[in-house]
């Protein structure tokens, strides 16, 4: 059970900080700095890999035969991961827009 926390908290952590990466990366196009912009959105996919390697750990699992308890913190884990990945791929396409415009 420990092991799921602790994997929980990694999804946590390295999602959060794609998250706030991206939602930097809008900003930083919004006043024009389309060269840190495009950094952050790299960085927020870096970050956004590693929470990707602790969930793909789990599902390796599950696929051998481990069981793994789904608890609360297991399942917010896996929603601040999934919403993570939508703000860094609607963060692009808005960097984007700044750029045209």
């Amino acid at each position: 059970m420990d092991d799921i926390n602790n994997i929980a908290f990694e999804l946590i952590l390295f999602a959060g900080n794609g998250r706030s990466n991206a939602m930097e990366a809008i900003q930083e196009a919004k006043k024009g700095n389309f060269e840190r912009a495009e950094d952050l959105l790299k960085e927020a996919t870096t970050e956004l890999g590693k929470a990707h390697k602790f969930q793909t750990k789990l599902i390796q699992g599950e696929a051998n035969g481990e069981s793994n308890p789904v608890n609360i913190l297991l399942v917010h884990a896996q929603d601040h991961l999934m919403t993570a990945m939508t703000v860094r791929d609607l963060a692009r396409e808005i960097v984007e827009l700044y750029r045209l415009k």
